[in-house]
């Protein structure tokens, strides 16, 4: 608190009840003494909840000037009104659009025209945001889908082949389980089909007929893959496949020439690829590579001279994934006698992350010096000695990223999405046939912003064990390195996700105010390959922990910042690594924000009924069965390792409905912080009561949201 006045009646934390809960696994007995908290439906949990809310208002309440600046930063640097570039498919450009002061997004679409002439057909039209389209068609306005409803989010949408009909997946609650519906686009009638508790990804058969949906256990696990035939009652839908395996994940997509259903099964280390001939109604699944080969693999079908072939991504031989093309009929042999013809081979120094396919060409997606780029590989002698080299669209930047966006495949270009951590996100279309960039859109930003007033810099850590860490360095480029500046720590660090460079709006707000803004790409990520996340998970999860630490270390050394001016900030597993560092190193961080954070995971992942914990096996190891995975966990979950020391500020910001880290989790850290830190710096909880693992929806309560840890971070470090 930067008063030095007394606390307020308002300004005491509301009293966290004691109720001792004993847990023995493996020969050891914990008491918990805040595991009543979990009781959602408990109405003293939910006053308690609120007295939190309460307090930490109070406590934050000298904020409130700093987090409407940062509000209004980020809304000037905003086009409010701005619409996306238009996709083309079959006769109809697709596209989405925003208008100021609505909140949420508007979906609509214009008709194509044919000219015969591919490049022309394939150039989206120029709309400008704010003017009125010629023919444009609403398929559908989130603003009005979210009127008088708490919470909106879309899990999905989807249009027929013949553009008819549109599906959409919708969820007012955060919970993550949306409810069905489906629009008669010529009409604009609702259909009195709907069809409750489904996930993310939905998709109408080539005909139309019928959709197929991903369906979630009682621990929201995605385990059925259905079918709905259009006009009948959801009760007669069919389970296209249903996985039994509670450590597996289930999803599903149409091949890019819509004649499969692929549905892939897996977990971190092997999965399983199962498809269905959708032309023919005889068909049964077919499985490619059985489970029990522990091959992690991905599969694009395609037909080359009549016969269907596979484009398979997959870690056989090959720690950082290759690419190989595989006639269908050798999937009916043993693995051993299989003919699989060697794409791309394995490199150390690139991962293979998939691959999408057009009627003409690859598109390879790749990870190289820590940064994602796409290669693209006409099918013309695919596999065979007459293969091309691969060709790569060139970037001027050092560090950047460059995901491919959509392969139509009919289409003679690709859609690729560019940006780096000071380039806003730009839109471009890569002529296949000549490598060709044309430019479709680069994000504006209002506000004066400048590009070259800023600098990113690839800086490296040396860990404990003498690994270099990749540091991403964001800074003004006239900020003085007089060691007096204040510093951001930020990571991540598990489920081999990467922290790529991007652009962001809000981050200009602190670094507006003197802030160096580090990014550190530890263990347990996906930055440096598959030896990178495997030395950062299970039983090497400790080196994320300390890399971070490492990484702060080399920050306050750096010159740059002034050691005792240092924040960090974390989210989901990412608040996990806050909640560990601050354990390991209190004295390094003068605040938290620790976002969503997945604090209590030992508790958790001992539970398998509870929401997702068998999946995490994968990435923590199983302390249910192991009782050394059961010790290493205990020896770094934060909630297991709270001890007797000067804690820093910290914000724990979660959700009531979250059902990906459930809001228990960090209020019982809280909790527990409070009871056992002999520091006096004040430890807030922070719960969005209609928000999931994302926080609230609509953009500008996401601002909100960002201008809250934002404000609460500069307060602390005295840079407002």
């Amino acid at each position: 608190m930067t008063s030095t006045t007394l606390p307020s009646a308002a300004q005491i934390p509301p009293p966290a009840r004691k109720e001792p809960l004993e847990r023995t696994r493996h020969g050891d007995t914990v008491v918990d003494d805040y595991e009543w908290l979990r009781n959602k439906e408990s109405a003293e949990v939910v006053q308690y909840l609120k007295a939190e809310n309460d307090y930490t208002d109070a406590v934050t309440a000298d904020q409130e000037e700093l987090r409407k600046q940062i509000f209004t930063e980020i809304k000037d640097r905003t086009q409010e009104t701005d619409l996306s570039v238009p996709s083309r498919k079959k006769g109809w450009w697709y596209y989405g659009r925003t208008e100021e002061g609505k909140q949420y997004g508007i979906n609509c679409r214009v008709a194509a025209l044919g000219t015969g002439d591919a490049a022309t057909d394939w150039t989206p039209p120029v709309i400008e945001p704010g003017k009125s389209v010629p023919g444009e068609q609403i398929l559908l306005d989130g603003n009005l889908e979210a009127e008088g409803k708490p919470f909106f989010s879309l899990g999905g949408l989807a249009v027929t082949e013949d553009g008819n009909l549109l599906a959409y997946a919708q969820d007012n609650s955060g919970d993550e389980r949306f409810t069905l519906r489906f629009k008669n686009l010529q009409t604009g009638d609702l259909l009195e089909d709907t069809v409750e508790g489904v996930f993310y990804g939905v998709a109408f058969s080539p005909d139309g007929r019928c959709i197929f949906y991903t369906v979630v256990d009682d621990a929201w696990r995605p385990y059925q893959v259905r079918s709905h035939v259009l006009g009948t009652d959801v009760s007669e839908d069919v389970v296209v496949y249903q996985e039994d395996d509670v450590a597996m994940w289930t999803g599903f997509e149409l091949s890019a020439d819509r004649q499969q259903l692929v549905i892939v099964i897996g977990c971190s280390e092997y999965s399983e690829c199962r498809v269905l001939d959708l032309t023919d109604p005889n068909a049964v699944l077919l499985t490619l590579l059985s489970r029990d080969e522990r091959v992690l693999y991905e599969a694009d079908p395609l037909t080359i001279d009549g016969r269907r072939h596979y484009v398979l991504t997959h870690n056989r031989d090959a720690m950082n994934s290759m690419v190989s093309i595989v006639d269908e009929s050798e999937f009916g042999k043993p693995l051993a006698e299989q003919v699989w013809r060697t794409v791309m081979a394995h490199d150390d120094a690139v991962k293979v992350n998939g691959t999408a396919v057009t009627s003409t060409h690859v598109a390879v997606s790749v990870r190289r010096d820590t940064l994602e780029r796409v290669q693209v590989l006409p099918l013309e002698g695919l596999g065979t000695d007459t293969q091309s080299l691969p060709a790569e669209p060139d970037f001027e930047e050092d560090l950047y990223t460059a995901n491919l966006a959509d392969a139509e495949f009919d289409s003679p270009v690709i859609r690729l999405s560019y940006t780096s951590f000071f380039t806003p996100p730009r839109v471009y279309d890569y002529v296949l046939a000549t490598g060709e960039l044309a430019l479709r859109k680069e994000t504006e930003v209002r506000g004066g912003y400048r590009p070259e007033d800023y600098v990113a810099e690839r800086q490296w850590a040396t860990a404990a064990d003498g690994t270099k860490i990749p540091l991403s360095v964001l800074r003004r480029a006239d900020l003085a390195q007089d060691g007096s500046n204040p510093g951001l720590v930020y990571g991540y660090g598990s489920y081999e996700i990467s922290m790529d460079p991007a652009f962001g709006i809000p981050r200009l707000s602190l670094l507006d105010r003197g802030f160096v803004f580090v990014i550190a790409h530890i263990r347990g990520g996906g930055e440096m390959g598959r030896s990178w996340y495997d030395a950062g998970k299970k039983l090497n999860k400790k080196n994320t922990f300390t890399d971070f630490v490492d990484a702060t270390t080399w920050l306050a050394d750096s010159g740059w910042v002034s050691p005792d001016r240092i924040a960090a900030m974390g989210g989901s597993a990412g608040g996990l690594l806050m909640g560990a560092v601050v354990n390991l190193a209190p004295e390094k961080y003068q605040a938290i924000v620790a976002q969503v954070p997945f604090v209590d995971a030992l508790t958790t992942i001992l539970d398998p009924d509870l929401p997702l914990s068998a999946l995490e096996w994968e990435e923590w190891g199983n302390p249910i069965a192991d009782s050394e995975v059961y010790q290493y966990m205990k020896e770094y979950t934060p909630y297991e390792n709270i001890q007797a020391v000067n804690y820093p500020r910290i914000a724990a910001v979660t959700s009531f409905n979250d059902t990906r880290v459930f809001y228990v989790e960090p209020a019982k850290w809280v909790a527990r912080l409070r009871e056992i830190t002999t520091g006096s710096e004040p430890i807030v909880l922070k719960t969005e009561m209609d928000g999931g693992h994302g926080g609230a929806s609509g953009r500008y309560e996401k601002w909100k949201d960002v201008a809250w840890d934002y404000a609460f971070i500069a307060d602390a470090l005295n840079a407002r």
